[in-house]
């Protein structure tokens, strides 16, 4: 059974405040093994490939395959079935649509001093996409990851999936082809990072790496942070749904179970004020969990990290999920805008009973990358942003110098640094005459 929680009862803030401490991932130390993996690949480049690829895939290479082909791509793509290439173009075309809105406007102006100041913005040259590949392969990550990446403006993509035993997922190959990806590589885990970060033979490094993956993926992404930059560690997924009673019990205990049969890490949560509905919902996760191909996964998750919150009302609820800040919220209630009205740290909001969180996941057109433990306190999911730099742009003409550069002059003396002070003041000293206004 999930745990249960009333804010009703004495014990609640103990019990809530245990739920937000839990861990819900391997503790293992993984970074002094994934140390060393980047250290072989930075010294051996494309042969440490080749034996780690051996190793932890089970996959014979060499250094000239261990990049697909194009031909390979394309007979990989003839082989995808006729509906899910149009699920997918349809997927990729709404995707592409959410994130152009996405990019934002150069600015330039002219102040009262008569400085001329701005910003513009402009795309990293090259980006990394880790695509998972190990238990289950997700072309959906591929579309998420690398069309905000192009939408940008990005000149090079590079994809990194994983292929156990030599097999791929066909639609991730299509994925890759729709989304405008231009290097495809059959290699994993923590050496895919320290390639894409590093650089081999035969692969060019990338300024940004993207995507989600294991414990080895997340850390050797911490690793190479600075170097190049990272979108964000991503943690088990999560999510909670706020609901009221006029609701249908089974279509929320699937929303539940769809993000439970993830990982058993992953959690769910349902928060309501309906104690009726709670029970109903909790009897229809029951129902349904053994039918269900996934249902030690996902029975798994529910029992160990399972919640069923009963709250005063739904401004409460409100309150609790600011505390929670989810990845995903569904807003299962009658007014779904005002209450997400109440709502500041959310990955991606869900508003009504019609808009199921899985939607999300494939179709809507919102980034699924999102942040997860708490984080979307603090940070928001991938977009357009996460591949463009904002460099500030300032003109000063001699009239603007004169009124803003005396107070340069004197805040630097004031921090010790006589040498930016003089190259203001040398200039200052130059001055020609200014002319009267």
């Amino acid at each position: 059974m999930p745990a249960l929680l009333n804010t009703a009862d004495p014990d609640f803030k103990a019990g809530f405040a245990a739920m937000l401490a839990a861990k819900r991932e391997d503790a293992d130390d993984v970074g002094a093994a994934v140390a060393d993996i980047i250290d072989e690949v930075r010294a051996r480049g494309d042969a440490a490939l080749v034996a780690l690829t051996a190793r932890f895939d089970r996959t014979d290479l060499t250094a000239e395959t261990l990049r697909f082909s194009e031909t390979e791509i394309d007979a990989a793509c003839a082989r995808v079935d006729p509906a899910e290439r149009a699920a997918l173009e349809l997927a990729a075309g709404r995707i592409r649509a959410y994130h152009a809105r996405q990019m934002p406007e150069d600015a330039l102006w002219t102040d009262a001093s008569g400085a001329q100041l701005g910003w513009r913005w402009t795309p990293v040259t090259a980006a990394g996409l880790y695509v998972p590949g190990g238990q289950a392969s997700y072309p959906s990550s591929v579309l998420m990851n690398a069309i905000p990446a192009r939408v940008a403006g990005v000149e090079r993509l590079v994809v990194c999936v994983p292929t156990p035993g030599g097999a791929v997922n066909p639609l991730v190959l299509l994925a890759c082809r729709l989304a405008g990806v231009d290097e495809v590589w059959r290699i994993g885990g923590a050496q895919a990072i320290a390639a894409m970060a590093h650089g081999t033979q035969t692969m060019r490094p990338v300024d940004k790496i993207t995507g989600p993956g294991n414990a080895y993926v997340a850390a050797a992404k911490r690793q190479v942070f600075g170097r190049v930059g990272i979108d964000s560690i991503a943690g088990p997924s999560e999510v909670l749904v706020i609901a009221e009673g006029a609701q249908n019990p089974e279509w929320l205990a699937l929303d539940l179970l769809a993000q439970a049969e993830h990982d058993a890490d992953a959690q769910a949560i349902l928060m309501t004020p309906d104690q009726g509905l709670a029970r109903a919902v909790a009897a229809e996760v029951e129902r349904i969990l053994p039918q269900l191909p996934r249902a030690a996964i996902a029975g798994a998750s529910w029992q160990a990290h399972g919640t069923i919150i009963i709250t005063r009302d739904l401004a409460e609820a409100a309150a609790l999920s600011n505390r929670i800040a989810p990845e995903h919220l569904e807003l299962c209630v009658d007014d779904a805008e005002g209450l997400a009205a109440q709502i500041r740290h959310a990955g991606a909001i869900f508003l009504g009973a019609w808009t199921p969180e899985a939607t999300g996941d494939y179709v809507s057109g919102p980034n699924h990358v999102l942040p997860t433990a708490r984080s979307a306190r603090f940070s928001s999911g991938l977009s357009v942003l996460d591949f463009l730099k904002r460099s500030t742009l300032s003109r000063l003409t001699p009239a603007a110098l004169a009124a803003i550069g005396p107070a340069a002059v004197t805040l630097a003396m004031s921090e010790g640094l006589p040498a930016h002070a003089r190259s203001v003041q040398a200039r200052l000293d130059d001055l020609p005459p200014l002319p009267r206004p």
